[in-house]
């Protein structure tokens, strides 16, 4: 591809070895969460939240579990100020969770960032000015000297607004485009700002080490916060947070790496909405640590709820694929995955398993609110036998016999391959209804009774044929041998009653029972089956079914 030559590394690995991380084989606990949906969110929507729309949104996110939630840019807007005033004046923040707002490092948005603060309990005010070599010669024309200057002048400016204002304030400082700066550089900065906040155990202070623009592989972004947890001042009283964007398409790998390498916080987004590519992905994050049996401290049991929320006051979409979230992502139509998540589930409730593990899921789809019967298993043109018999198990306590699941499993791809649709339940039921239940058109039984012989049974059975009506009457070794006899009899030919199945429904009406037979014709095997209360009559019924499907009727026409 023309044009990858003006290209070049726009990173910096750390002046030092920084490999611990990769000593490190799974996250063991939750990080510290901080929601930037509201406004690093919000800022990247073509239409943002309007008022109403970004109160429901905050509310969402208490719902989750969040107790750190960045809710805007005060001074960027009159519709970000008015947000927050909302909140704090409404007294609609919860004692338990912290509000996050940011700020550049000048001076006058730090003081109306300050301004729109006062009151809330407790807030975190995010102060951030950019660091990397691109924005230094190109931006801000200003040397690494000055750069830095900026930032001290601006934590010294925080210092003195705080005293000012009602409520607790932590603070924090985000080197912007911290990946493309030099890692001696963005220490320095760093802890200049460390040293006028002078962090303390009852005073800590967040230093975020945003992915402004992702451009490495992620296990470079990890030796760069392993280089910042390692040589940061004041680390006990210093919590390293990460911001991480998507831009490479490896935002969850960022910051799982970044935690692996010592950092403490994550900021980011529901489903990953943010600027460009996006923000790395919170819910992604937490269900890969609850995957791994780790509680992420947030909860996302009602996916359904939260997907449906987002995507009304965004108007962004979920993609069906999204990891977790999506509305395909525990849907298998793969003939091969239904057969092995069937036979999976199957053997979870022969063995009582408690923990987790069946093929092709990675968790309990009923986790995040999903059900089996109409998310996991979904039946198209490339669904085979084992997923159109789960369908029908789960859907209708309809257990097919082995030998007539593949003949199922086949009218069933042709009937979506023709429709090029995917088929719900009640249309596979359908097709298994119309296909060997309701098929009378050639001969039907009107009557039939017993008696009991000494060495079997005695059958009297009238039927009609082509319009006329006969009763015949026959012995067998059992009624259902008896009444086969009287219909070879009737109908003039003969055939062998080759297999047999009954159960009763174990969903809907549990008074009926389901039969299956098989009968066999010149080699070829024909299926019917019997719904009924009576279990003599389900059984009839069936094997009137099966004969009514023999070839033979279509020869004579």
């Amino acid at each position: 591809m023309e044009g990858y030559q003006k290209y070049q590394k726009a990173y910096f690995m750390p002046p030092e070895p920084c490999y611990d991380w990769v000593k490190k084989d799974s996250i063991d606990k939750a990080p510290i969460w901080c929601s930037v949906d509201l406004r690093d969110g919000n800022q990247a929507l073509i239409e943002p939240m309007s008022l109403d729309e970004k109160l429901e949104f905050f509310q969402l996110l208490l719902d989750v579990g969040f107790k750190e939630i960045e809710v805007g840019f005060p001074a960027a807007s009159e519709t970000e100020y008015q947000f927050l005033r909302t909140l704090i004046d409404n007294h609609m923040i919860p004692d338990d969770v912290t509000i996050q707002v940011l700020t550049q490092a000048r001076e006058h948005i730090i003081r109306k960032t300050f301004e729109a603060i006062d009151g809330a309990p407790h807030a975190v005010v995010h102060m951030y000015n950019s660091t990397s070599v691109n924005q230094r010669e190109q931006v801000f024309r200003k040397s690494k000297e000055q750069v830095k200057q900026i930032a001290i002048d601006g934590a010294t400016l925080l210092n003195e607004l705080a005293r000012e204002v009602k409520g607790d304030v932590t603070f924090e400082y985000s080197p912007e485009s911290f990946t493309g700066t030099e890692m001696d550089y963005a220490l320095e900065v760093c802890n200049a700002v460390l040293d006028v906040w002078q962090p303390r155990p009852d005073r800590k202070i967040i230093i975020n080490l945003p992915a402004t623009i992702e451009t490495s592989l992620p296990h470079v972004y990890a030796s760069q916060v392993e280089y910042m947890h390692k040589n940061l001042k004041y680390r006990e009283n210093v919590i390293i947070s990460l911001h991480p964007h998507n831009d490479r398409g490896c935002g969850v790998a960022d910051a799982e790496l970044g935690l692996l390498a010592g950092a403490d916080r994550i900021e980011g987004t529901l489903f990953g909405n943010g600027e460009r590519t996006g923000n790395v992905d919170v819910i992604t994050l937490a269900m890969n640590m609850f995957a791994h049996g780790v509680d992420p401290k947030l909860n996302f049991h009602d996916m359904a709820h939260i997907a449906e929320v987002y995507e009304r006051v965004t108007r962004m979409q979920v993609h069906p694929r999204q990891p977790y979230g999506g509305a395909l992502v525990f849907s298998a139509f793969s003939g091969s995955h239904q057969d092995a998540i069937a036979k999976g589930m199957k053997y979870r409730e022969e063995n009582q398993m408690d923990t987790w593990y069946v093929p092709y899921l990675p968790i309990d789809p009923q986790d995040v609110g999903r059900t089996y019967d109409s998310d996991v298993i979904r039946i198209n043109s490339q669904s085979g036998k084992g997923g159109v018999s789960y369908i029908l198990q789960q859907s209708f306590g309809i257990t097919l016999p082995d030998k007539m699941k593949e003949e199922f499993g086949y009218a069933v791809k042709d009937v979506s391959d023709k429709e090029h649709k995917e088929l719900t339940p009640e249309w596979i039921y359908a097709i298994l209804e119309n296909r060997y239940v309701d098929v009378k058109e050639h001969f039907t039984v009107d009557e039939f009774h017993f008696r009991q012989l000494p060495d079997g049974i005695a059958a009297t059975v009238t039927m009609t044929l082509k319009g006329k009506t006969q009763t015949i009457e026959t012995e067998g070794n059992g009624r259902l041998d008896a009444v086969s006899k009287a219909l070879k009899k009737g109908l003039g030919f003969s055939y062998e009653l080759t297999d047999y199945k009954e159960h009763s429904l174990s969903k809907g009406s549990s008074s009926k029972a389901m039969s299956y037979v098989a009968i066999t014709q010149r080699g070829k095997m024909v299926w019917g089956i019997g719904i009924d209360e009576d279990i003599i009559e389900s059984s009839i019924e069936a094997l009137c079914a099966a004969i009514n499907r023999l070839e033979l009727w279509e020869e004579e026409a």
